[in-house]
């Protein structure tokens, strides 16, 4: 049930981390080892699930903004808009990274962050105005290297 809630909730896959990882591999039937990241992890998540919620629907005649942050295991991203009252989240998305991704670098997991979220918004991106927002200065250069890296600019 709480996967349906995901994109409500700021941050979801980098908070259920140690409770996916407790799950990984087991069945139904089998005992998994609750640990104090676990019970962190529940009690944080089930805290998210009763605050009041935040979020706005979309104003197409606003400017989307994109804001990515990254950590080493996972990708956090709201898409919000800003007015005179401030800033107004639209929607939460994030997650995991596979294996294969942990072993980028942190520019390569704040760019993999960016893509996702491009991606995953398309349907409110599309011909709309937007800007992304992320505290990783590196990735300025993305704009005016010439000898881009192949890994970063897919």
């Amino acid at each position: 049930m709480i996967g349906y809630y995901s994109r409500y909730i700021k941050d979801y896959a980098i908070i259920v981390e140690p409770l996916t990882n407790a799950l990984r591999g087991k069945n139904k039937r089998e005992q998994i080892t609750w640990t104090p990241e676990c019970q962190k992890a529940f009690d944080t998540i089930k805290g998210k699930l009763i605050e009041r919620p935040v979020l706005h629907t979309p104003d197409y005649s606003k400017q989307f903004i994109i804001q990515v942050e990254s950590s080493n295991t996972g990708t956090g991203v709201v898409l919000c808009q800003r007015d005179d009252k401030g800033e107004h989240p639209i929607l939460y998305l994030s997650r995991k990274f596979i294996k294969a991704e942990l072993n980028y670098c942190t520019t390569e997991k704040e760019c993999l962050g960016i893509i996702y979220a491009i991606l995953k918004l398309h349907h409110y991106l599309d011909g709309q105005p937007f800007k992304t927002e992320t505290d990783h200065n590196a990735l300025v250069w993305l704009q005016s290297n010439v000898e881009k890296n192949q890994r970063l600019m897919c």
